[in-house]
């Protein structure tokens, strides 16, 4: 019977050309913990674990598809993001740990401009809205929701399939969120009136960055969530900056993931807007990824 270091042994040789060691470690990992049905930390203590017949058949058939490039989240179908469990598929980007940072950014943020009064929010949360624009799998709005039970969160998708997905990630994590079917390219009605906080992970990835990316994201998740015209870099920042002066309230906060090589274009162009206190911020990476901006 094939122990758990024989498993780990075969996904390194089998996997050496797609993922570096590290990478491949902790795919190994997650895999062997999810058909196993055990920790990730009894998997590591406990190396010599026999698996099943069933066990060994589902790990080769898992391997297979790993193989393609194929991301492992689309394997299991689904991932985790800031604590909670998320369905993810190829109509949806996979959610990244530099967007966990944004939402706590937002967060912080958000609950600080309450506890100062600052928005003058009367009778609590509730009386101003938040808006994710370009939700996906809609991690960013659940997340944000699960954490502000009171506040009215919307999001906007422009496809139908990811909105799907971001409907059942909300019934999942037991969160009402009120979604929209919408461009926000062509799209600059307002959702609401009283939108307090603006946040979006829109695509930003070039066709020069392509060129630079693993082929487990060219190949499989959706390029409409991903990729933008090399000679306009900024056209989903331009529109969402457009829409937001529209419908922030004053002092209402933007933020915004943003591509690490555009970072001080993306700060003029906010500041070009009408946005003030405008704070460019780095991930964990040291990369500058994200950035607030006030109404």
């Amino acid at each position: 019977m094939k122990t758990i270091n024989d498993v780990f042994q075969s996904f390194r040789h089998e996997l050496d050309e797609l993922y570096n060691s590290n990478e491949t470690e902790a795919l190994t990992l997650w895999v062997v913990s999810e058909i196993m049905e055990i920790s990730k930390a009894s998997t590591k203590a406990f190396p010599e674990k026999e698996l099943t017949v069933l066990q060994q058949e589902l790990l080769s058939s898992m391997l297979m598809e790993l193989k393609t490039g194929k991301p492992l989240q689309y394997i299991l179908g689904y991932t985790e993001f800031y604590g909670l469990r998320f369905v993810v598929n190829t109509s949806t980007l996979i959610p990244r740990p530099e967007t966990e940072e944004l939402v706590e950014w937002a967060l912080n943020s958000w609950q600080v401009a309450v506890g100062s009064k600052k928005w003058a929010v009367g009778s609590g949360q509730s009386s101003h809205g938040i808006l994710d624009i370009g939700t996906g799998s809609g991690c960013i709005a659940i997340s944000l929701k699960k954490h502000l039970p009171l506040a009215k969160v919307m999001a906007m998708d422009i496809s139908p399939e990811a909105l799907q997905v971001a409907k059942t990630n909300a019934q999942l994590n037991e969160v009402e969120i009120d979604f929209v079917e919408a461009d926000i390219l062509t799209h600059q009605s307002p959702i609401t009136n009283h939108c307090s906080l603006i946040i979006s992970n829109p695509p930003y990835v070039t066709p020069a960055d392509k060129q630079q990316m693993h082929v487990n994201v060219v190949d499989f998740e959706p390029h409409t969530a991903l990729f933008v015209p090399q000679d306009d870099p900024l056209l989903f920042y331009r529109a969402i900056a457009a829409y937001a002066i529209n419908n922030l309230i004053p002092g209402g906060l933007l933020f915004l993931e943003i591509n690490e090589s555009y970072g001080n274009e993306t700060v003029e162009l906010l500041n070009d807007s009408g946005f003030k206190g405008i704070e460019l911020r780095k991930d964990m990476s040291g990369r500058d990824r994200m950035i607030k901006a006030v109404l």
